[in-house]
């Protein structure tokens, strides 16, 4: 029987923390990354292919939230399946046999040049270059055999790339997680990553409000009447409507019933409400998953 592979899309090349978080996320299956130049190629091309899969980033703690992905999500008509957070740990990649005081130049993602800050900051001499990917970062010093650069990027990014590790953990601040989440087009795809319905305890939402007081409120007023958390509140302007909101929520909870009725209860309170995923929180996932392991 011949292994098919799953094929994971991914924004970034291999090495890139996309491509960390899907090995972390699929543990020990094999699967097949695709990568993808941008954000809006991925969600394009998960668009059409029903059984294939993607992990995007959505959300850094340092950052905030990457805005343009929530609309990118919302208009692709892909769904989010389950998430995934994973620490984001900045390594100094450089050739074998190089040291700090060869380098001249360090190169990485903006991002990444930013959240290492007091590390570059011991080393006024060298020259900072942004770069469109991390992992990128690293692929060109060693197609290029460049001496005299580094670059930022992940441990996996080193392996790939047989540079070495001059410096690891050089970000500022160390609670630095970025918020992953697996979408497709169809549920049957990633069925096997799945829970049932007893297991699902978050979804995420959209919706616009009327134009009167209090319109949020009164939702808010529902979703707490019927027990369920709001862990996010996100707005983004409406394209061509001034003054005009999309509201983009993620909701937790432990009855999924219960959560149902409230959805039923606040629809007529809102505008245009989009259901974006019913899935487990990354918590109860990893909780669920290492249950099993130890009583396999």
């Amino acid at each position: 029987m011949v292994d098919i592979k799953r094929k994971i899309l991914i924004q970034g090349i291999e090495g890139s923390y996309h491509h960390l978080a899907v090995n972390e996320y699929f543990k020990e299956e094999h699967v097949e990354i695709v990568p993808c130049h941008t954000f809006r190629e991925q969600f394009l091309k998960l668009a059409s292919q029903p059984e294939n899969l993607g992990l995007v980033a959505m959300e850094n703690t340092l950052a905030g939230s990457l805005l343009a992905n929530y609309t990118l999500l919302r208009k692709s008509g892909l769904m989010i399946l389950g998430e995934h957070k994973m620490r984001i740990c900045h390594c100094l990649l450089a050739l074998p046999g190089q040291s700090m005081n060869q380098i001249a130049e360090v190169h990485s993602h903006a991002m990444a040049l930013a959240q290492c800050e007091d590390f570059l900051f011991q080393y006024p001499a060298i020259q900072l270059v942004e770069s469109e990917d991390t992992a990128l970062s690293a692929k060109q010093i060693r197609d290029q055999k460049a001496k005299s650069k580094a670059a930022i990027a992940s441990h996996l990014a080193a392996q790939i790339y047989d540079l070495e590790i001059l410096k690891s953990g050089i970000e500022t601040n160390p609670h630095n997680f970025t918020r992953f989440q697996l979408i497709g087009l169809s549920s049957k795809a990633a069925s096997k990553y799945q829970p049932n319905k007893y297991q699902i305890n978050k979804s995420s939402l959209v919706f616009s409000l009327p134009h009167e007081a209090g319109s949020l409120a009164r939702i808010l007023s529902v979703l707490s009447f019927y027990g369920i958390n709001l862990t996010k509140i996100q707005s983004l302007p409406v394209l061509g409507r001034e003054w005009e909101y999309l509201f983009y929520i993620d909701l937790t909870f432990d009855n999924y019933e219960r959560y149902r009725q409230s959805l039923d209860a606040i629809r007529p309170l809102s505008i245009g409400l989009q259901n974006l995923g019913e899935y487990q929180t990354f918590e109860s996932r990893t909780q669920i998953t290492h249950e099993t392991k130890h009583t396999a």
